[in-house]
């Protein structure tokens, strides 16, 4: 039995072998965000983070679905009328989860993508730092089709990883694309068949997980930091982040790599990690 179990209504939360399975658990809505589900989704990321146990977390969906985005009845439809704070509030929790959280998020997310993908889906998508999809799963971005533009920053997720004229395409046509296909985008790094989707996960997690957490958070933190720098800034920042990370680990991954591979000839670091 899982130590989260019923703690939250619209996720669930598993651990095994220290990968945290956090999955959006509204399978007859698709998966659907809610603003209960943005809500959960927070106090779930933020007790993973210190949870020892939890190395890599995988994002997914219950059932056949990852998710078909925003809940459209309980964001727009029932939230119509009520005031504007209230707005502000649904607006906030889908942003700290989708993208403020997960983007820089302390451990490695991946985001295994099992089926339905569509619109607001895309934000935590392309937050999560690596993805892997099935084949037959079904991307969408079909906004434009219910009378709206993109919402939250899935505009600035895709143009991110799509590129600039599919994402255009797909936004402008609301047409739907596949697992495969969004591979050969770079939205996902690999597609495989749906019954190895769970397998290849745990093959690519349980490398983040063997890794020096420290310095693994300071390597993708510093690259998604110098997309946004200049190579001055960028420069600065990755030193002051080496820095930091030397500082802080408490492995002294560094002295302990160069002592294997200088002193002892026990291992070769373009091929294999230092021995923890």
């Amino acid at each position: 039995m899982s130590k989260y179990e019923a703690k939250w209504k619209t996720v669930k939360v598993e651990i095994e072998d220290g990968l945290a399975w956090v999955i959006l658990n509204r399978p007859e809505k698709r998966n659907a965000m809610s603003p209960t589900l943005n809500t959960e989704m927070c106090d779930v990321l933020e007790t993973l983070e210190l949870d020892a146990e939890a190395k890599v977390v995988v994002l997914t969906g219950a059932g056949e679905s990852w998710s078909a985005g925003m809940d459209l009845k309980e964001y727009f439809r029932e939230s119509d009328g009520k005031p504007e704070i209230y707005q502000e509030r649904i607006r906030r929790d889908a942003s700290t989860w989708q993208w403020k959280l997960l983007r820089m998020y302390s451990k490695p997310t991946i985001a295994m993508v099992n089926g339905w993908c569509f619109g607001g889906a895309f934000s935590p998508l392309v937050a999560c730092d690596l993805a892997i999809a099935s084949e037959t799963a079904v991307f969408g971005l079909s906004e434009i089709n219910w009378g709206i533009p993109p919402g939250n920053l899935v505009s600035k997720a895709v143009a991110d990883t799509m590129g600039h004229r599919k994402a255009l395409e797909y936004i402008m046509t609301g047409e739907t694309f596949t697992g495969a296909q969004a591979a050969e985008m770079g939205l996902v790094n690999k597609a495989v068949p749906l019954e190895d989707l769970r397998a290849a996960t745990m093959v690519l997690a349980k490398k983040l997980a063997e890794k020096n957490p420290v310095i693994l958070r300071a390597a993708k933190h510093g690259f998604k930091r110098c997309r946004e720098l200049t190579w001055e800034q960028s420069e600065d920042y990755l030193y002051a982040k080496l820095d930091q990370a030397l500082h802080r680990d408490p492995e002294d991954g560094r002295a302990q790599g160069m002592k294997q591979f200088l002193d002892e000839k026990s291992i070769k670091p373009g091929l294999q990690s230092y021995k923890r």
